[in-house]
């Protein structure tokens, strides 16, 4: 999984999904559009969560350093 993005490319890319299924009438489109916008939240908390973990990680080590 690509996380240099966090998930923009694919909020933006389901944004443009979802209003040109909406303004043509293609559900499809649509469908598809709103799925992309999950998928780059999806990867945005994946992204947030990995970091929480590392500065975890890190405050822990700090405190066995000092």
């Amino acid at each position: 999984m690509n996380m240099k993005d966090n998930g923009f490319v694919d909020k933006a890319k389901g944004e443009v999904k979802e209003n040109v299924g909406k303004v043509v009438g293609d559900t499809k489109t649509q469908s598809e559009g709103i799925v992309d916008k999950a998928v780059g939240s999806v990867k945005d908390a994946v992204h947030d969560a990995a970091n929480a973990i590392d500065n975890a990680v890190d405050s822990i080590k700090k405190k066995f350093q000092d």
